[in-house]
């Protein structure tokens, strides 16, 4: 019966917090472009903060995984990190978009702002995912915990997919400008993520306070069980570059793509987004019962097959059909689609994977360390999302994407002042526009295209050649620690 329950309300718990979450990390980039003007070397500072706080957050994941493992409450180990994470984010997240500082006032205050939320976000993000393998060791158990989870961790998503680039740019933006737009979409954010958070009121864990740990804290000890692990290792490289090529496209590069050679207009942004990413909703739906049929080695290599067919697919109809025709926006859209199914397959794998190392650490080495080792997923996100931002700014900058968006900028904060009625500021911005190059939107399609085909060729290879602990070994082992503890 608990079973029951905790599918039921733990991956619902997580809609609200990834509302938040990810209007911060997948969001933030475009709201700077297209709210703030600034000048290439405020934009190259707001960049290095970006990477740096990123960077910061993924080596504090491993920390905070350890602190974790040594937290013993009434309420377990988990539950009181996650409290104070989701309520100390949504402060941050709502001060992030609602601000009006301007110029070098804006970078310094961005700067305060985003190592906070990594901060916070860690205390949550960690914690959760955490949870997942204290409620299950059963392999069918966890397949359906962690897709479950992931599926609804993207209803969440889809807030910011969906409505952010709808409600914050074109017709239907609220208040008429996205300043406004962007301030009450955090509202909304921030107030869901402690409210559906509170369902874990009716999640309970199957391990006590046998799990907890009683080693001392140790940064070199940290690092020692995560590398020692050879199947962790493999898993967590497979993850870290399946992150960097999926990454890219849905945390701006896409979007920037769409204004730029389709026009200013939300619908048509979130259309990409969502259309391309409607595969992978019914990937999480389907997994559990794929896992049944065939091994996780078959659906990654059926996977990287996708992946090049779609990516090939996106780039070249890109390239050769009429420029910002509808049917070259229509084809971009499916071959992005097309190559999701595989590209998210390989990435819950790899979820899954990492749990399943949980075991294998205890079998090898007589402990589980739940909290470091599930630390480590969260820990790669991070770290494959600074070196993404870093890779995208960079590419931004070379392209001249600041020289558009720092039009569109002007025009957007004119609205706000009420200096331009809704006619006027789409005159302007549809004339801000008129300066992108056909150049520009050619590499924008390039870089991604290359960098998500690429990526997802290595890992699935990395995958293929080096990751040994399949469904048969994952099961012997459960066995034997079963075993273990009867004896």
């Amino acid at each position: 019966m608990q079973d029951k329950k905790n599918l039921i309300f733990f991956p619902l718990a997580t809609i609200g917090r990834d509302m938040c979450g990810q209007l911060f990390s997948m969001a933030v980039l475009n709201y700077i472009l297209f709210t703030k003007q600034l000048s290439v070397s405020q934009f190259s500072v707001v960049s290095f903060i970006i990477v740096a706080a990123r960077l910061f957050d993924a080596f504090n994941d491993p920390f905070m995984g350890t602190l974790i493992d040594h937290t013993k409450t009434k309420i377990g180990k988990f539950k009181p990190w996650i409290i104070a994470g989701v309520l100390s984010t949504s402060v941050v997240v709502y001060f992030a978009f609602s601000n009006r500082f301007i110029g070098w006032g804006f970078v310094k205050f961005f700067a305060l702002i985003y190592f906070l939320f990594s901060i916070c976000f860690t205390m949550n993000d960690v914690s959760y995912w955490g949870m997942i393998p204290s409620l299950s060791s059963a392999p069918e158990m966890r397949d359906k915990f962690t897709s479950r989870t992931v599926f609804t961790s993207g209803m969440g998503a889809a807030f910011v997919t969906v409505f952010v680039p709808i409600l914050t740019a074109g017709e239907h933006v609220i208040g008429g400008n996205a300043v406004t737009a962007y301030r009450v979409l955090a509202i909304i954010a921030c107030v869901a993520s402690p409210v559906t958070m509170m369902l874990l009121c009716f999640v309970k864990e199957n391990r006590g306070a046998s799990s907890v740990s009683k080693n001392s804290i140790s940064v070199s000890g940290i690092f020692r069980t995560v590398f020692r692990n050879d199947q962790l290792k493999w898993a967590s490289v497979v993850f870290f570059v399946s992150q960097l090529g999926t990454v890219p496209i849905v945390n701006g590069l896409g979007t920037t793509y769409v204004y730029f050679e389709f026009g200013y207009n939300g619908i048509l942004a979130t259309l990409f987004v969502v259309v391309g990413m409607s595969s992978t909703v019914v990937m999480m739906l389907i997994y559990p019962a794929l896992a049944k049929k065939h091994s996780r080695k078959k659906l990654v290599a059926s996977s990287m097959y996708f992946m090049i067919f779609g990516y090939l697919w996106m780039l070249l109809s890109g390239i050769f059909l009429p420029y910002s025709s509808m049917i070259k926006y229509i084809f971009v859209v499916i071959g992005l689609a097309i190559a999701n199914v595989g590209s998210y397959c390989v990435n819950l794998i790899c979820m899954i994977c990492i749990s399943n190392s949980i075991e294998y650490n205890e079998y090898k080495f007589g402990v589980r360390e739940d909290g470091v080792i599930t630390s480590v997923r969260p820990f790669l996100t991070k770290l494959s999302n600074s070196f993404v931002m870093l890779l995208t700014s960079v590419i931004y900058m070379l392209i001249g994407v600041t020289k558009i968006t720092n039009l569109i900028s002007d025009v957007e904060n004119r609205a706000l002042s009420g200096a331009i009625d809704a006619a006027e500021k789409t005159d302007l911005i549809q004339t801000a526009l008129s300066n992108v190059k056909n150049s520009q939107t050619f590499w924008l399609l390039f870089s991604m295209s290359v960098i998500a085909l690429s990526m997802g060729f290595a890992c699935c290879m990395i995958f293929k050649k080096k990751y040994t602990l399949d469904e048969d070994e994952y099961v012997r082992i459960v066995e034997e620690l079963n075993r273990r503890k009867i004896e």
